[in-house]
């Protein structure tokens, strides 16, 4: 199994290196906008099937992330390195930010809260007209250059193939670091909180860590989305993307970071198919999806365990002990 996931992994990659060269102009660009949406979704996925946080905000960190990005290179380089990691800090700033409202809470309570402060962030972005252009939006964004001495990215093409590198490192890095004792400490407090609290590990500081990595990631998915599309606005981290990050998850697999990639690659492809047979029902079209995604997938009804430890109670989780007979013969 792992040779064959290998091998599937390695066409893919070819597949998506050879893109360009079959499709048009306007598919490259959306190919593009999809990676950088996916890794927003590879970050929603190691908060809610990783950690168990399940969570509608990480569109506020990678709106942080992409007017990090447009600042940046405005007024201090056009090194798309130097945009990463200003975007990549910026979004982790202001999930750090957020640490002390999430690290508390469970179950519904996150939805909310996460909710509540991506909707606070579009609206300030909205209102910051002297920075984000407010509702208008800020178009023009100049191209970046990946490294120092290296040409500007001034086609689709070269975008999208810069888009691709840096998800696939960053990708890397949170599939290996998953592979670590933190990924196993992050799915133990996951399954059974209480226990893990009890063998003396700091289950709140586990939970702020990864927090704050899925931000650094969300923001570093931004400034891709800036390159892509050389125009941002606050449109792009509105209460829609957040539904269709989710959903991506979901149709992905909660668990699985590659999963995240692929269903947000369905769900854009999806949207963008069916928004234009059925244009104006995109509210309609996205709670229908959901809905099927939910009831249809295999296993989708029964909610994984990394999502329904932090959304039931501790008492409606635990699996019915099976009566074992004692050694008199009487069943316990």
């Amino acid at each position: 199994m792992r040779a064959l996931r290998r091998g599937i992994t390695a066409v893919v990659l070819v597949g998506l290196v050879l893109a360009p060269s079959a499709v048009d102009d306007y598919t490259v660009a959306l190919l593009a906008r999809t990676l950088a949406l996916g890794l927003v979704a590879v970050s929603v996925a190691l908060l809610t099937g990783v950690a168990g946080l399940p969570t509608l905000g990480q569109t506020a960190p990678y709106a942080a992330g992409a007017y990090a990005s447009v600042v940046v290179g405005g007024q201090l380089s056009d090194v798309g390195l130097v945009h990463l990691g200003v975007a990549a800090a910026a979004g982790a700033a202001l999930a750090a930010a957020t640490v002390p409202l999430v690290v508390s809470a469970r179950g519904v309570v996150v939805l909310m809260i996460t909710l509540a402060v991506g909707e606070l962030v579009v609206t300030i972005v909205g209102r910051w007209r002297s920075v984000t252009g407010g509702t208008d939006g800020l178009a023009g964004i100049p191209p970046v250059r990946p490294l120092w001495g290296l040409p500007v990215l001034a086609t689709d093409r070269a975008r999208y193939l810069y888009a691709l590198v840096v998800v696939a490192v960053l990708v890397g890095v949170v599939l290996l670091v998953l592979r670590t004792r933190v990924g196993l400490l992050l799915r133990a407090g996951r399954d059974d909180e209480a226990r893990l609290r009890a063998s003396g590990h700091r289950v709140a500081l586990h939970v702020a860590g990864v927090h704050v990595a899925a931000g650094a990631v969300a923001g570093a998915a931004g400034s891709l989305l800036v390159v892509a599309q050389q125009y941002v606005s606050p449109a792009d981290f509105g209460f829609d993307t957040s539904a269709l990050l989710l959903l991506a998850v979901v149709i992905g697999g909660t668990w699985s970071v590659g999963g995240a990639l692929i269903g947000a690659a369905i769900v854009i492809a999806s949207r963008d198919w069916l928004f234009g047979v059925l244009p104006g029902q995109a509210p309609l079209v996205l709670g229908l999806a959901f809905v099927a995604t939910v009831y249809l997938l295999p296993g989708a009804g029964h909610r994984p365990p990394a999502v329904r430890g932090r959304l039931l109670p501790p008492a409606l989780t635990r699996r019915p002990v099976p009566d074992r007979p004692s050694p008199t013969g009487v069943r316990a």
